[in-house]
């Protein structure tokens, strides 16, 4: 079976072999149009690769290990990393290595190429879906090739391309890619041209970039705009960009370059050339019979045409898959973000929770306090909204290093990068260690333990009421109820009690320096200030995927104190009088408080318990922390729960917040219904050691207190009832 064709090989009926942009650069050097050099390495290629090795079963396990419609996006991220790194992992078998290298090599021995994908189905007439799949520029040598070919296919899998499973037919059974390797242009002005604008049919969008397209592909680099007349190519508009970087090829792929002081008053391509991009558009749908869109790049004064695809938009279900895909950021943009959550909004979001703090609300009038809950409605939807924006797109700054970490060091745990975020001082973790240190002064204190356990709490050494009350001071939004800080010093003291009874230990994460030193060993000099920025931005995502969440957490509890003020006097006022005051402001701003609060939790999968009574025996979740546990569920449903926790049981959830964190440590392990590695309670387990499983459907409910469980990290099940040990 040939695997292996030239663009001048290819006909119509090898197109599902190929794939769309494989056959439409073949269509292109056919008519021609100035193609780079290129070869196609068909799907069959793929499918023997699966023949040959266990891949097929594997993804097969990782696709249903539950419901795909059931999944959060934090778990799909999860299966595609896990999937890519199988491929990354896996050799090419010596038969299909052998094959590929002697169709690959005369034709590329020496030459730098891009690897890219072109999947059957991907881009046709009827649906196009850009961005999905992977692509690499600037590769050189043949066993890099092969490697890179690799991750074309395990792109089938990526967590963008599973988001439209269904509308690109995915399946373990049927699906496959092919890949077409092209020489590399090392083009100085580069771009795309929409030959109808997707927004106006009467238009013509060219977008152009100094250097590389891969810059203005991930978002690094902002593209000069012009608009043209799609009937008659006249430049309607052109919208100049902040210029001041180029991508550039590199030793080793591609690389960020400030760009020359005399090229950034100058737009990448002057109006001649506009017009013959325009025209390379016209010729692309004249031959495919639909408007293209074209990549193309300039090499000195020739214009190269680099891939076509047609215009659709993908099909849209309102289930927030544009938004997800919106997630991938490139470096430069989540540095920019980091500033803006470092420098702005977390210092924002203190000093507002710092000023709503000052208010007396019982000195309020109650119509003063339909106002203040109102005002603070809007305070947490305006952070909130500045949450989802810009802190939970942060989050994939760990991702991006994941995956540039699982490509470079291949490592048998897919999730092994992580160990080197770990530690950070978050502050969660913060608090729990002066949550030790108390338990640390009642360890040496037996009349104090007396105290406690006599429930005379107050009875306690000075010593230990100080320390107490110094986390009721840092901590107090964080360690009891939203809305009523208080100072319980009670319910600190017994939880304080309860790991005092444990092994003195503290939060720890697995030693970084050695895989630290191993990744940094994999770039060279020149490369090694980007693999630290990198390491750096991880980290820093890692934290503050934890501290935003409190930040967050201190504004709602502020809303939360405010609604509790005005239900206490509705409550007296009805026990005085027999009326509640229906018709009164103060009334209506908390009814309508309580309805927001109720459609936030509907939106977020939250419940408060309920009939369910299904019982499993065993659950399929996804593993988040490695490690087997045995132990009884303690199931949260209410924060008032959380105080009732005993050390050795196991923590079951609808989804850990931060405000629960101070309890892990007494854990055993941890079960969520939220999925993800990167979800604050998979951080929160990692830094103690525990097992952890999430993404258990239906957890608090499937689940109950009492329930004699095994929490398998490993496997990431769950199974229920008393452990069946072999005789011994």
């Amino acid at each position: 079976m040939k695997l292996i064709f030239a663009l001048a090989e290819i006909t119509a009926r090898d197109r599902p072999r190929i794939g769309g942009k494989g056959y439409a650069l073949a269509e292109m050097q056919r008519k021609g149009m100035r193609i780079p050099d290129a070869a196609c390495i068909s799907a069959d290629a793929y499918r023997e690769f699966l023949a040959s090795t266990e891949l097929k079963d594997r993804i097969r396990m990782e696709l249903y290990r539950k419901p795909f419609e059931e999944m959060r996006w934090e778990e799909i991220w999860d299966v595609s990393l896990r999937i890519r790194n199988m491929f990354a992992r896996t050799p090419m078998p010596g038969e299909l290595r052998a094959r590929l290298l002697r169709g690959l090599e005369p034709r590329f021995r020496k030459a730098p190429v891009s690897v890219r994908s072109s999947a059957p189905g991907e881009d046709s007439a009827r649906s196009s879906f850009a961005g999905l799949h992977e692509s690499f520029v600037n590769i050189h040598g043949m066993e890099s090739v092969l490697e890179h070919v690799r991750l074309v296919w395990a792109s089938l899998w990526s967590d963008r391309a599973l988001l439209y499973r269904k509308e690109l037919k995915l399946d373990p059974e049927t699906s496959a890619m092919a890949v077409v390797v092209q020489k590399m242009v090392a083009g100085g002005r580069s771009g795309v041209v929409f030959g109808r604008s997707p927004v106006h049919n009467k238009q013509t969008i060219v977008e152009a970039v100094h250097g590389l397209n891969q810059g203005f592909v991930d978002g690094t680099i902002e593209p000069d705009r012009w608009i043209l007349d799609r009937k008659t190519g006249r430049i309607l508009e052109h919208s100049p960009a902040r210029r001041g970087k180029y991508v550039a090829p590199g030793r080793r792929g591609v690389s960020l370059k400030t760009l020359p002081r005399a090229l950034r008053e100058r737009p990448p391509i002057d109006g001649r050339e506009v017009g013959e991009v325009y025209r390379l558009a016209l010729a692309a749908e004249s031959l495919f019979g639909c408007p293209q869109d074209v990549e193309w790049t300039y090499r000195r004064k020739i214009l190269h045409t680099l891939q076509a695809r047609p215009i659709t938009t993908p099909p849209s279900s309102g289930d927030g898959r544009s938004w997800y895909l919106s997630l991938h950021r490139s470096l430069e943009n989540l540095k920019s973000l980091r500033r803006k959550i470092e420098e702005a909004h977390i210092p924002g979001m203190e000093k507002e929770s710092l000023q709503l703090g000052r208010i007396d609300l019982s000195g309020l009038s109650d119509a003063a306090l339909a106002r203040e809950i109102r005002r603070r409605r809007e305070i947490y939807d305006r952070w909130r909204q500045v949450y989802w924006d810009d802190c939970i797109p942060f989050a994939h700054g760990m991702r991006l290093f994941g995956r540039i970490y699982n490509d470079l060091m291949k490592p048998q745990d897919p999730f092994q990068f992580m160990a080197l975020l770990g530690g950070a001082p978050m502050i969660s973790t913060q608090r729990n260690r002066m949550l030790g240190g108390l338990a640390a002064l009642i360890r040496k204190d037996p009349a104090g333990r007396a105290c406690i356990l006599a429930g005379k709490a107050d009875q306690c050494s000075p010593t230990v009421l100080r320390e107490c009350d110094r986390i009721l001071d840092r901590f107090s939004d964080l360690v009891g109820e939203k809305g009523s800080p208080g100072r319980d010093r009670s319910r600190i003291l017994n939880i304080a009690l309860r790991m005092a009874e444990l092994p003195e230990k503290s939060a720890q994460s697995q030693n970084p320096a050695v895989l630290r030193r191993r990744f940094l060993s994999r770039f060279g000099p020149g490369r090694k200030k980007y693999a630290l920025e990198l390491l750096d931005l991880a980290r820093a995502s890692y934290r503050l995927r934890d501290d935003d969440n409190i930040y967050l957490g201190k504004i709602e509890s502020r809303l939360f104190a405010a609604v509790k003020e005005g239900s206490r006097r509705i409550r007296a006022r009805s026990r005085s009088s027999g009326k509640t005051g229906r018709g009164d402001a103060l009334k209506k701003a908390v009814l309508l408080e309580s309805s927001l609060t109720a459609t936030d939790r509907r939106r977020t999968g939250r419940t408060e318990g309920g009939g369910f009574s299904l019982k499993s025996r065993q659950i399929v979740g996804q593993p988040a922390g490695a490690g087997v546990a045995m132990g009884r569920a303690r199931v949260i449903v209410h924060p008032s729960d959380l105080y009732n926790f005993q050390r050795g049981e196991i923590l079951v959830c609808d989804a850990i917040d931060p405000g629960m964190t101070f309890i892990v440590p007494l854990a055993a392990a941890v079960v969520e219904r939220r999925g993800g590695m990167l979800i604050h309670g998979a951080i929160i387990a990692r830094e103690y050691g525990l097992p952890c499983v999430t993404g258990v459907p239906d957890a608090a409910l499937r689940i109950k207190t009492g329930d004699f469980i095994t929490v398998d990290g490993h496997l990431g099940i769950v199974t229920v009832g008393e452990a069946i040990l072999p005789d011994s």
